[in-house]
């Protein structure tokens, strides 16, 4: 993990990107961002490097798969997502999403938090399971016991509820156990990950969808927000659309009253007379 300048660099950063890329071309707005930025941080030295990759094949996520010391794997993973052509996973949604999670990481961020984050990115998202949990699993605040439950999790999803393999590494499971027991200890079987309250939210929450999952842990024990995908709007470009086609109206209707008190059309409103010059050649 780095230090908490890091991110907070981190999240200024993938928010001014997010904010002002429709606008602006991203190559310069990097170099503008990148005067912005603490000098004491290593943000800029690896903006540096982005821009490099940048100018040279015209994407800057494999830029920061070389940079694994500073980014985490699930942030490049995204950012190679969303540069992929073949996607459906765009360079906004990945900077939002982007911003968020590094506004986490600054705020004393917990495995379960982190984990459910961004998973649920993956699952709203419908990215990749398979290379996406492995870029998780990579991620330095986890230890062994997450990254192998990681690993489980990335073999068994699609065929075991997400809120099943929550609920049996929880607390609450324990518990239940012990209760059935009458009371008497459980041997643990695995590392237990989760607590009491995310074990009781997942039991209350199996062969539920995953949103309800998120949104129940999201609203009972304050974890981070997946920011949703923007659909696009077109309201703002009816209105130029309808006075285009209605100038195009008026003018048919021009010509055709023309035509029927006339006889004809005078073409000469339309067409410019030609030049000397043309004329002469």
């Amino acid at each position: 993990m780095l230090e908490r300048e890091e991110y907070v660099e981190q999240a200024y950063f993938f928010r001014t990107l997010h904010e002002q890329s429709g606008t602006t071309p991203i190559q310069e707005l990097m170099f503008h961002v990148r005067e912005e930025l603490l000098a004491t941080s290593n943000l800029p030295m690896a903006i540096d490097f982005m821009l490099a990759e940048l100018k040279h094949s015209g994407r800057f996520g494999p830029a920061m798969e070389k940079l694994d010391h500073y980014f985490a794997p699930f942030q490049a993973y995204l950012i190679c997502e969303a540069e992929d052509e073949r996607g459906r996973f765009d360079v906004q949604g990945a900077l939002q999403v982007l911003h968020s999670e590094a506004k986490f990481r600054a705020a004393d961020p917990t495995p379960q938090g982190l984990f459910l984050f961004q998973f649920e990115t993956l699952s709203r998202n419908r990215l990749r399971y398979d290379p996406g949990l492995k870029a998780v699993g990579q991620d330095p605040l986890f230890d062994d016991r997450w990254r192998e439950w990681i690993l489980t999790v990335r073999r068994q999803i699609g065929l075991v509820d997400i809120a099943d393999m929550i609920f049996v590494r929880s607390q609450h499971y324990l518990t239940r156990q012990s209760a059935r027991l009458g009371g008497q200890p459980v041997i643990e079987e695995a590392p237990v990950l989760f607590g009491e309250k995310e074990g009781k939210i997942a039991l209350a929450n199996r062969r539920k969808e995953p949103e309800f999952l998120f949104a129940a842990l999201q609203r009972h024990l304050n974890y981070p927000t997946v920011p949703r995908p923007r659909r696009h709007d077109p309201t703002p470009e009816l209105i130029p659309q309808l006075m285009r086609r209605l100038e195009r109206l008026e003018s048919r209707l021009k010509m055709m009253e023309e035509e029927q008190r006339d006889g004809a059309i005078d073409l000469e409103k339309y067409f410019p007379p030609p030049r000397p010059d043309d004329s002469q050649e």
